[in-house]
């Protein structure tokens, strides 16, 4: 997108540059969102979902390093930052918080800034699902690092994971905690059904706590009348279930065709329902939602 956001202000993206000293580059010392936002030209509108979630949820992944930001403050300069580009197709936008110092000291830097820039995407998975392999690499503990925030060094588990199964002829990774269970795949949420039911590993599970992850679940209890389970999945339960599904920002709701060698079955009832659901949510079609829209003339 033609414009980002950048030490407090808006220039044409090609400027927005940081130094190659910056300590974010060096120590993984920042903290990112992600939404998206969908573009209807005829009424002259961009929709945004969950605005205020994910804006609270950068403020708090701020914390982690030193950053005070308010969520007011985030929403606001994302709201405006859409308003500047003007897009006309689907878009993501990439909002991030990140030590400026150009010190080398390995430690939680004072001097902090906040950028935002933005790129059209349609669909980041195949829509009609994905092959998935399980990773080698493991997935950190929370003990470790803050994984209930989006902290960018924490995702050199989530490359190695995908370059991974990418290498190996899928299309994404599934992810081991330090406990031996599925916890989530390289970007994305995991949920299973079985038995009618919808399984999701848990917030003690060293997931990220996901939006759309949070949206499915009141989506399946609320609208489908589904019992919806956090606990602990283990790997072979995932190869046996009924339906498998990922869910994130970008992912939105993608269904899982294959785990490794275990085809699953094409019939998918459940993820149907709760994929047409949210699409219908996300384009502000469901009047019980709208408090989850925010809603941008152009």
């Amino acid at each position: 997108m033609p414009i980002a956001f950048l030490q407090k202000q808006f220039i044409p993206f090609q400027d927005a540059k940081l130094s190659i000293a910056v300590h974010a580059l060096h120590y993984g010392t920042a903290a990112f969102g992600g939404m998206r936002g969908t573009v209807f030209p005829e009424k002259n509108e961009i929709l945004l979902f969950r605005l205020d979630k994910h804006a609270k949820r950068l403020s708090n992944s701020s914390k982690y390093i030193n950053y005070d930001i308010s969520p007011d403050y985030i929403a606001s300069t994302i709201v405006e930052f859409v308003k500047q580009n003007k897009p006309n197709k689907s878009f993501y936008i990439r909002p991030l918080v990140y030590n400026s110092s150009l010190g080398i000291t390995p430690k939680i830097q004072d001097e902090s800034d906040f950028l935002i820039y933005g790129l059209e995407l349609d669909d980041y998975l195949p829509p009609d699902g994905v092959r998935c392999s399980i990773a080698s690499w493991q997935r950190q503990a929370d003990v470790s690092l803050p994984l209930r925030g989006k902290i960018t060094g924490t995702y050199i588990t989530s490359c190695l994971a995908k370059t991974e199964a990418l290498s190996r002829g899928f299309d994404e990774a599934l992810l081991i905690n330090s406990n031996g269970k599925v916890c989530e795949a390289s970007g994305m949420n995991l949920f299973l059904v079985r038995d009618g039911k919808l399984i999701t590993p848990g917030v003690d599970q060293d997931i990220l706590e996901g939006i759309t992850r949070d949206s499915i679940i009141q989506i399946a209890r609320e609208e489908l009348g589904l019992e919806v389970i956090e606990r602990s999945v283990d790997k072979t339960e995932l190869m046996i279930a009924d339906e498998v599904f990922l869910t994130g920002t970008a992912a939105k709701v993608t269904p899982v065709k294959q785990i490794e060698q275990f085809l699953l079955p094409n019939d998918r009832p459940i993820t149907d329902k709760i994929k047409a659901k949210f699409n219908d949510i996300t384009q502000g079609k469901v009047s019980k939602y709208s408090h989850w829209i925010t809603r941008i003339k152009i």
